[in-house]
């Protein structure tokens, strides 16, 4: 837009709706002439008035006035020279009632043919040379325009320049008050020329420049024709950056160069509603077919190759279009625009059903992910994270997949996931994200069954449990910390988080049952001193081995993984350490003690510290394992050394 600022001014237009205020060619008074029964005398006294101011601003005069500007060179002047046209229209409509073959006549003629000389270089002269003070970008910003005859107050004032600018009022900058000037200019001639039968001459300067202007700012824009040869060709890369440029210079487009130039147009012939439809044809309805001609080209395109990942894009374009919509509606309303119109409407239709398409492509690529590649401790899987993803930036798109998915909202499995899942009461009364929470969790359980169906390819029950342990925590997670939260709601939540805990538990009792049921019962008989040495071998043997197997397991989630190691140690450590003091004692005249118990209470507790970290280092010499207490030499013993974190 800095080069675009070379040529327009953002702040030209800023008060239009002042412009009523303004003394200077707001509206013509009517003559002393218009208000009696036109006489043979007022006739003369028009005619002779007219020939006077007319033949001084005769474009084709050899005088000074030739090369200078009626409107520039004096206002007063320039009133004059209008309220004079006005009286002479209406001394030949006497003259052609009275005497249709008088010389006078033909006088009037020659004279009108000259007034409307001047008047079109006039027109052309303040269009080319005004070009900053009628900028569309500026005119854009006018809420209001005055809709009153220039006719009928113009001649009011009959005050300089400076005098009129003083008057008009300290609530319009100096610009402000330059392009009210400019549009009431415009108008007063155009009214006058169209009333005098010269349309056609003044909307022929008007739509040769302001077109032009049109052209150009979609140029400055960036808006450029594109062949459809070369689109197809072009590679995603390419088009993501032009999607992104073309939805800021479709704003700018719309609701500043379009906007601005129908007012301005709608302004300057306000006389004639069929002059002015005509003219706002033919400058903007090329420029608008192709100002849409790349969302249409993007929407077709995709509808043939369907990427999901493209999504996004496709919600970009389809929401700019949508939002710019009740704007296109109001500036294309003729007849003749209805092919803007229906080019919009035709792109946001293909938009749409490429969006929806790229939806079921997602699920589609959920359903028949393969992939074997599994994490070998039970990680966070690829799938989870690039799903989660994808589906939180979709959940930044929920009032155009609302709009969307309203015309075909989730009918499968309904059963299933009415069961699954309720969605929550939004307090937005003005977006229903009813259809789109429905659908957002409808994608979370297709892919929560296949991490369950990924999970069975773990040979360990107790490592797949690891697995969905992690991956679920991720789903939690990014629930939680994202858009999802307040479209699928906290009860969803609440149903995982219980969900995550029961995969915990079932975690402990597949990997760690074998430990907890080595020690012997409470309840059960005092054990002899061969039992207690055999219980002793049982409960080493047990724990080295999960403790081997556990070792290499990760859990990524720090609190998660503390929660878990506390439960196993509660129910682990307690037990054992009544066992080692009850029945240490009775063997300790063993010379093979060491060889027998291997862990000490305090030992337990670090080793089971040094959990789910998924970097053990295990040996089979007579290393220490978590600390210089804990001697392992036995070659019946195994000895671990864990790499803490």
């Amino acid at each position: 837009m800095a080069k675009m600022a070379k040529t327009v001014t953002f702040s030209s237009f800023s008060s239009l709706s002042n412009l009523s205020s303004l003394p200077s060619f707001n509206s013509l008074p009517a003559s002393p002439l218009s208000t009696q029964t036109f006489s043979k005398s007022m006739m003369e006294e028009a005619l002779e008035s007219a020939e006077s101011i007319i033949r001084k601003w005769d474009p084709n005069s050899q005088s000074y006035t030739k090369i200078i500007s009626l409107f520039r060179h004096s206002r007063k002047e320039a009133k004059e020279f209008i309220r004079c046209v006005r009286d002479l229209r209406k001394a030949m409509h006497f003259l052609v009632s009275q005497d249709s073959k008088s010389d006078k006549l033909v006088l009037a003629q020659s004279l009108m043919q000259i007034g409307m000389s001047t008047l079109e270089k006039e027109f052309f002269q303040i269009l080319s040379s005004n070009r900053d003070h009628l900028d569309p970008d500026s005119a854009s910003g006018q809420s209001t325009i005055s809709s009153n005859s220039e006719f009928e107050v113009y001649m009011e004032h009959d005050d300089d320049e400076d005098d009129e600018l003083k008057k008009a009022g300290e609530s319009i900058s100096q610009v402000e008050k330059a392009s009210a000037l400019v549009m009431t200019d415009l108008k007063v001639i155009a009214e006058t020329m169209i009333s005098c039968g010269y349309g056609k001459e003044c909307i022929k300067s008007y739509k040769l420049i302001r077109k032009s202007i049109v052209d150009e700012g979609l140029h400055l824009l960036g808006i450029e024709k594109v062949k459809t040869s070369q689109f197809h060709k072009m590679d995603w890369g390419v088009l993501e950056v032009m999607i992104k440029n073309w939805i800021k210079a479709a704003k700018i487009g719309v609701t500043t160069l379009f906007k601005g130039e129908k007012l301005l147009c709608d302004h300057v012939f306000s006389a004639s509603l069929t002059i002015g439809q005509s003219c706002f044809n033919q400058i903007a309805k090329e420029a608008g077919l192709n100002l849409f001609t790349l969302p249409e080209l993007v929407s077709h395109k995709e509808k043939k190759q369907h990427h999901h990942e493209r999504i996004f894009k496709l919600m970009d374009l389809y929401a700019a279009i949508s939002d710019l919509w009740p704007d296109i509606e109001m500036i294309f309303s003729f007849d003749s625009l209805a092919s803007v119109k229906t080019l919009v409407l035709s792109t946001l239709k293909k938009l749409k059903d490429s969006i929806q398409t790229c939806l079921k492509e997602f699920e589609t690529t959920i359903h028949k992910d393969s992939s074997k590649e599994l994490s070998p401790e039970g990680g966070v899987h690829k799938l989870t994270r690039t799903t989660m993803s994808f589906i939180s930036s979709l959940s930044e798109y929920s009032r155009v997949l609302s709009e969307i998915l309203a015309e075909n909202p989730l009918k499968k499995n309904s059963r299933l996931l009415e069961s699954y899942f309720t969605a929550p009461i939004l307090e937005d009364e003005h977006v229903n994200n009813q259809v789109c929470s429905v659908h957002i969790a409808w994608l979370i359980l297709v892919f929560l069954c296949k991490l369950d169906t990924k999970a069975e390819s773990y040979n360990d029950v107790s490592l797949s449990y690891i697995f969905l342990v992690n991956n679920l925590q991720f789903v939690i997670d990014t629930v939680r910390s994202s858009q999802l939260k307040n479209l699928i709601g906290d009860d969803w939540l609440t149903k995982h988080e219980a969900k995550l805990k029961s995969y915990a538990e079932k975690y402990e009792k597949a990997a760690w049952t074998n430990v907890f049921v080595s020690l012997p019962a409470k309840t059960s008989a005092k054990l002899s001193p061969e039992e207690a040495t055999t219980c002793f071998k049982r409960f080493h043997a047990a724990f080295a081995g999960a403790y081997l197997k556990q070792s290499s397991c990760i859990i990524v989630d720090a609190r998660l993984r503390d929660e878990l190691k506390v439960s196993i140690a509660r129910k682990l450590v307690p037990e054992y350490r009544e066992f080692y003091e009850k029945y240490l004692p009775m063997l300790r005249q063993d010379r093979n003690i060491e060889m027998l118990v291997c862990f000490k209470p305090d030992n337990l507790e670090n080793y089971l510290s040094d959990l789910f970290h998924g970097t053990p280092m295990l040996s089979g010499s007579s290393h220490s394992a978590a600390s210089a207490s804990a001697s392992l030499s036995s070659p019946s013993c195994f000895s671990i050394r864990c790499v803490k974190h």
